[in-house]
Parts: structure tokens; sequence; C-alpha cells
């Protein structure tokens, strides 16, 4: 009986060392592939279906996680990266989302409206650099029947967006009627000359008009000012013409007598 206890005793101790060297082992190997994969990544998946062409909201994603051995740069890892975008296909709830998937959102007013380029050119000029929401006249010179015509082509065009380059102002899009846009990409490829201006009044000019007004009203002050000094002056003036008067009635009077 103590010989049968006494194999229990060793067969249970070993059993007990076997298996901690096999999760010695276990959690060796896996250390070692964590360090080959380096670590842990979230990325934005779908957390519920998305239809495409609408716009992304916060609430319709999820983060999972995978290593970074296996993210690139289309991966979406910050919300920034879907901020104001729509999707091009539609999404599944867990499917990942990436940036080639993804189109900036189109905030045209009406549906029937386009946007259009218009990039700056030796053709084509900007008499000053633009941004979104202000409004332009387009100049076209061209030839018609043989003859120079320079025409105002459009006016009070909105500018939907600003392209630059490395910072640099290159041109804008504009939004216009889907009838109207075949005639400006036409003048852009065939007009000799086109002049784009700005229409609307810059927040310059407004300042400087308000600053015009202030100093058209301050001149009414002054004039009161000068008018109170005129009055004091004449009222001075009565004084001392009464004083004179007195002197001379009373130095009259001594004579008589």
């Amino acid at each position: 009986m103590l010989e049968s206890k006494r194999r229990a005793i060793i067969f249970f101790t070993l059993s007990f060392l076997l298996a901690i060297a096999a999760g010695f082992l276990f959690l060796q190997k896996v250390s070692a592939i964590n360090s080959e994969l380096g670590g842990m990544t979230e990325i934005y998946i779908a957390a519920e279906d998305i239809p495409s062409r609408s716009v992304i909201q916060p609430q319709q994603l999820t983060t999972t996680e995978i290593p970074n051995r296996f993210v690139n740069e289309s991966h979406i890892t910050s919300l920034q990266d879907i901020a104001n975008r729509v999707s091009v296909v539609p999404l599944s709830s867990g499917d990942i989302i990436t940036k080639n998937m993804m189109k900036p959102f189109s905030s045209l007013r009406e549906e029937n409206n386009r946007l259009v380029t218009i990039v700056q050119s030796e053709r084509i000029r900007f008499d000053e650099r633009l941004e979104a929401l202000d409004r332009i006249d387009i100049i076209v010179s061209h030839k018609f029947d043989g003859n120079n015509k320079t025409t105002i082509f459009m006016k009070d065009v909105l500018v939907a967006a600003e392209l630059t380059s490395d910072g640099e102002f290159v041109g804008v899009a504009v939004e216009v009627q889907v009838e109207d846009a075949p005639e400006l990409i036409h003048m852009q490829n065939y007009a000799d000359s086109i002049r784009v201006l700005k229409a609307n009044v810059g927040k310059g000019e407004v300042e400087e008009q308000s600053e015009k007004e202030i100093v058209i009203e301050s001149p009414p002050e002054e004039e009161e000012i000068e008018e109170k000094e005129k009055e004091e002056d004449k009222a001075e003036e009565k004084e001392e013409d009464k004083e004179s008067n007195e002197e001379d009635s009373s130095v009259d009077k001594e004579e008589n007598s």
C-alpha cells in the first residue's frame, strides 16, 4: 500500500513538472510570435450594414485589433481618415474599411448641379486667391467669325472648393447646373483666354467700409464742439463790450460833472 502511494506521488510530481515545462515553452513561443508580429493595432471596421454613397457616421463603426505586421497605409486607424467621406461600395457588418473604398463627400446644394474644376494655366488666370463659398465671374476671350470678342461667359458662380498643391493655390471647383457644365468645359478647352474674377465683397473691404463710416460720423461731433466754442467766444465778447460800454458811460458822467 505504501509502495503504490509512493508511485502515485512520483507520477503526480513528474506530471506537474512536465505541465510547468510545457506551459513555459508555450509562453516562450507566444512571446516570440508577438515580437515577430510587432504588437497589435486597432483598425476601424463596419459595426453595421452601410449603404454605398452615404456619409459614414462614427456610430456605424467599431474597432478590432490586428498585428502590426499586417497593418498598412490603406487601413483606417483614425476617425479623421473617414470624416466627410462616403464608401463607394456597400459594407456589411464586420467588413474591414480601407482608404481606397472612401471618397470625399460632395456637398452640392442641388442634385442637378455638378462640380467642375478650373485649374490655373497659361490660358486661365485668377486675379486673386479664392476660397470656398466665394463667388466668381468668368470672362472669356475668343475668336468668333474671325472677330476677337471678350464677354462675360458666366456670372455669380459659386466656388465649392479651393484647389491647392503643396500649399499653393492652383484653382477652384465651381458648382454649376448640369446643362452649363459642358459649355464651361468647352470654353476651358477651346477659348483663347479665360479670366476669373472674384465677385463678392471680401472681409477686408467690409472692414474698410466700416472704418470709413466711423470717420464720416466723427466730424459732426467736432462741429458741435466748435460751435459751442464759438458761442462761448461770442458770449465773452458781449461781456467785454458791455464792460467797456459801462466804463465809457462812467467816464462821460465824470466829465459832465
